[in-house]
Parts: C-alpha cells; structure tokens; sequence
C-alpha cells in the first residue's frame, strides 16, 4: 500500500459540467434533455464545429444532421447520420473560460 500523495491533484468536474453521452433537440425523442438544452450544447465533430446536429451519440460516434430543408410526412427535418469524432461541451462553461 502507497499512502504518498499522487503526482495528479484530483479532477473537480461534477456532472453538471459534462453534457450527457447522447442528445436530441427533438422533444419527442426519449434522449430529449431540456436542462442541457437551455445551457446550450455545442457539438465539434471532426474538429469541426457543427451548427446544424439533431441529435449525437459520443460513445457510439456519430451525429444526425438535417438534410437541408427536406421534411418528413411528419414535419420533422430529414436527417443524415455521420460517423466519426464527436466532442459535446456546453456553451455557457465555454463563455465563462473565454
């Protein structure tokens, strides 16, 4: 047993500061999350920041965009599912850093 002190000082990041591993922007959809939704979720996927992202999943890698202005039967924006890195952070933790 090592009682000494580890050369790393502890992370303090709580849960309120990591957004959740999937998310949707639509209400109907069960990964739908109003509290992370009014702090503002932004999304870089493959280093790019996307403005456009329905719905993503980090640890399976993948987003869903809207495909242009195409709709479905049901009003909802046609979608397209990219695969590949996806990094979430929540806008309003961003603002303060800056």
């Amino acid at each position: 047993m090592n009682d000494s002190p580890s050369a790393e000082p502890p992370v303090s990041i709580s849960e309120s500061d990591t957004p959740p591993d999937r998310l949707s922007s639509n209400p109907n959809s069960p990964y739908f999350d109003m509290e992370a939704m009014q702090r503002g979720v932004g999304i870089v996927f493959k280093g790019v920041e996307k403005h456009n992202v329905e719905e993503y999943c980090v640890s399976e890698g993948w987003v869903r965009i809207e495909a242009g202005k195409s709709r479905d039967r049901h009003g909802n924006p046609m979608t397209i599912k990219l695969q590949g890195d996806v990094a979430p952070y929540f806008r309003d933790a961003a603002n303060k850093e800056a």
